[in-house]
């Protein structure tokens, strides 16, 4: 029997990935544990999302695996939706919803449990009741992507997996989401986040660049001018 207490939260091992002729992910190694926060960064299309999406189990792999908390989850997408929640990039909103329709159409559990992550949970914290009856189309950006969020998270998942998430958002925005990191992770969750933003990458326990196709360990508060060195 698996001990999970003395598991890695996540472990993939020698991931690939190749589009056509050319080879994306060429063996990634990543272990992580709870409380954890990594940052992946890397020149635009060097495979940070397609890393990302397999982590999540949005796409397949070509080989190696994926371990959450020791459990094999290639081609276990029940694994997948237990211990990951994804936010990509695209926004995966019903644009002529509310934003409570929208998290009713993503909520796993009854109706006290849907109050409680409205009054306590995920949703409250991510400000989510003071646009419960705002629909999609007529939100920012900024409330867009907290409440993409909120709707992936309602599995109550440990691996919450972020896309870019601060790109083109304002700065209150970008705190919400920076502080929501800080609670989740507080909490024993782990965050996997590609990012360019400087602010976000600062939530950061553990840093890796992804070049040629493998992840490489960089140094926290590194600056701009010194990230760009090491892609």
């Amino acid at each position: 029997m698996i001990n999970e207490a003395n598991q890695p939260l996540l472990q993939a091992e020698g991931i690939q990935k190749s589009y056509h002729s050319k080879h994306v992910l060429s063996g990634v190694q990543l272990t992580a544990g709870r409380g954890a926060c990594v940052g992946i960064v890397g020149r635009n299309g060097c495979g940070k999302s397609t890393l990302l999406a397999i982590l999540a189990g949005a796409i397949r792999a070509d080989g190696g695996s994926v371990r959450y908390q020791g459990q094999q989850a290639m081609k276990m997408p029940a694994v997948f939706a237990k211990m990951t929640a994804y936010v990509q990039q695209e926004n995966p909103l019903m644009e002529e919803l509310t934003a409570r329709d929208n998290l009713l159409l993503w909520h796993r559990g009854n109706q006290a449990e849907f109050r409680e992550n409205l009054e306590s949970g995920s949703a409250k914290l991510l400000g989510i009741p003071e646009m419960l009856h705002v629909t999609v189309k007529k939100m920012s950006g900024g409330m867009k992507k907290r409440l993409s969020i909120a709707c992936a998270l309602t599995n109550h998942a440990p691996v919450l997996i972020l896309d870019e998430p601060g790109a083109s958002l304002d700065l209150e925005c970008k705190e919400i989401i920076g502080t929501y990191i800080k609670t989740f992770t507080a909490d024993g969750g782990l965050v996997l986040i590609t990012s360019h933003e400087l602010s976000e990458l600062a939530l950061c326990t553990e840093l890796y660049v992804l070049k040629d196709g493998r992840l490489e360990s960089i140094k926290n508060g590194l600056s701009g001018k010194e990230l760009m060195d090491c892609f």
